[in-house]
């Protein structure tokens, strides 16, 4: 059987706690691998691992080599792209077809471009005229902030855990990362990349576990932690800012979303069917950023909800090998159950089922896994449990609406602010709307397109603070202020 151990200071241990769960497929629930569940003592030798490890030989290396070796942890992720492709759809079950087309490239190219953006970024200069006349020069100087946590989430796994760690690392930081228990393998792999490329020992640690009363909680409680970066459910992310409180250590939070998609009538209808059914429907609806709450103006509803249909109808469910395949399971048969009481809870709250809602047949050998189907809603009010709470799955309701000023209002009817999308052929409707859309992140005409030189991040219980590009040097770095008088 595979274990998958802690990687703590360049080398993979047993956790001393003796403790392991298992680690499921989500496609026909056999076991892949059991997995070491990390305790207080695992959890306190990696910290210490990480923070012996910014007096070390990662300190002293110029931002040029730490760039090329970050590079060269990119360039060896993709050489080994079978691997970690096997290892990601093996934990969480999606099509091959788009984790090689997403996760794997796109988690290797954090490091990258990260590295290669914050290298580039200056820092302030100013001379300031004093009152003797002899003047003083004030320069910004960054400086590593430290050990940081990450705590990864389970829908993107490599992605999202490179999306903190290539910048973290590109700063000069060390990092303790605790992947989900959901989908440990491909983090525990990237130990095997970091030592193949001459990465000290310290500076990458993985260590496993739960949440309460195991691995997350020791790290994000732990003196030795400077900041701590999570993805994740906001009532998580409570949790962790309660605990950065003590010690007043730095947090970046990406938590849930409950995201709107409007489509008006000036939209190319096409496009917008396109668009919608990936922010609704891939990963199996496992997308922070996905779309759960679609308005559409009413001169169109009827032919965008029958070219929803149409399209949901074609879907294809199957195992992860299987070409034919765009539809996976969902990462666990945990997640299937709370997703499929959102399914019952709409019917009893009174929607249409246009399409769905239920578990298919998926055969003797896979009816044990995760499956759920895709599924469109109509028919519920707004103050609808269904409508109003994050499910994070395949499915959304779809609602008319008539006017600008009332689309603006029911989108921004919701405690979070992660993302949304409008579809409109109107250009000046388009960026009004933007405008006035409570959201860290809002698209026009397209979905989940990242430049990851710009800002991301939510607001209202969406998040707290803001990384990718320059902007992920506000976390990742202490500024200082340096007064040189002439």
């Amino acid at each position: 059987m595979k274990e998958l151990k802690l990687f703590i200071n360049g080398e993979y241990v047993s956790a001393k706690t003796g403790n392991t769960f298992e680690n499921r497929s989500p496609v026909d629930n056999h076991l892949v691998a059991m997995v070491h569940e990390a305790g207080k003592d695992d959890v306190d030798h990696a910290v210490q691992a990480a923070r012996a490890a910014l007096s070390g030989p990662w300190a002293t290396m110029t931002q040029a080599v730490r760039v090329k070796l970050l590079n060269k942890v990119a360039e060896r992720i993709n050489e080994r792209f079978d691997e970690f492709l096997e290892a990601e759809c093996l934990d969480t079950g999606k099509p091959r077809s788009m984790a090689a087309h997403i996760d794997i490239p796109r988690g290797a190219e954090n490091f990258k471009a990260f590295s290669e953006t914050l290298v580039n970024h200056p820092t302030e200069t100013f001379q300031l005229n004093t009152p003797d006349g002899k003047d003083a020069v004030n320069m910004g100087h960054r400086s590593p902030k430290g050990v940081i946590a990450v705590i990864s989430p389970w829908n993107l796994p490599l992605l999202l855990m490179t999306w903190k760690v290539g910048p973290a690392l590109a700063c000069g930081n060390t990092v303790v990362v605790k992947p989900s228990e959901e989908t440990p393998t491909t983090t525990t792999l990237l130990g095997e990349v970091m030592n193949e490329c001459g990465v000290p020992p310290g500076v990458f640690n993985v260590i496993h576990g739960f949440g309460p009363n195991s691995a997350g909680a020791y790290l994000t409680e732990h003196k030795g932690i400077d900041a701590i970066t999570f993805t994740g459910e906001t009532r998580t992310g409570e949790i962790i800012m309660q605990a950065a409180a003590v010690g007043l250590r730095n947090i970046s939070l990406e938590c849930g979303g409950k995201n709107p998609g409007i489509v008006f009538a000036e939209a190319d209808i096409e496009k917008a069917v396109e668009g919608t059914m990936r922010s609704a429907f891939v990963n199996c609806g496992q997308v922070c950023l996905g779309t759960e709450r679609v308005y559409v103006q009413r001169p169109i509803f009827n032919q965008f909800l029958a070219r929803m249909k149409e399209e949901v109808g074609k879907l294809r469910l199957g195992r992860p090998e299987d070409e034919k395949a765009n539809f996976g399971p969902l990462v666990s048969l945990e997640h299937r159950d709370k997703v499929l009481s959102y399914y019952q809870l709409a019917e009893a709250e009174g929607a249409t089922v246009e399409i769905g809602g239920s578990v298919p047949n998926m055969g003797e050998e896979m009816n044990a896994g995760a499956w759920i189907e895709p599924t469109i809603w109509t028919g519920l009010s707004e103050d609808a449990r269904v409508v109003k709470e994050e499910i994070f799955g395949p499915c959304c309701h779809i609602q008319p609406f008539d006017s600008e000023a009332e689309v603006i209002a029911l989108a921004n009817d919701t405690d979070y602010g992660l993302a949304a999308a409008i579809w409109t052929e109107n250009n000046s409707q388009a960026i009004r709307v933007a405008q006035a859309i409570e959201a860290g992140i809002v698209w026009v005409n397209s979905w989940f397109l990242r430049d990851l030189r710009t800002p991301f991040g939510g607001a209202k219980q969406s998040g707290i603070g803001r990384e990718g590009g320059v902007h992920s040097l506000e976390f990742y770095t202490e500024l200082k202020n340096i007064c040189l008088k002439l």
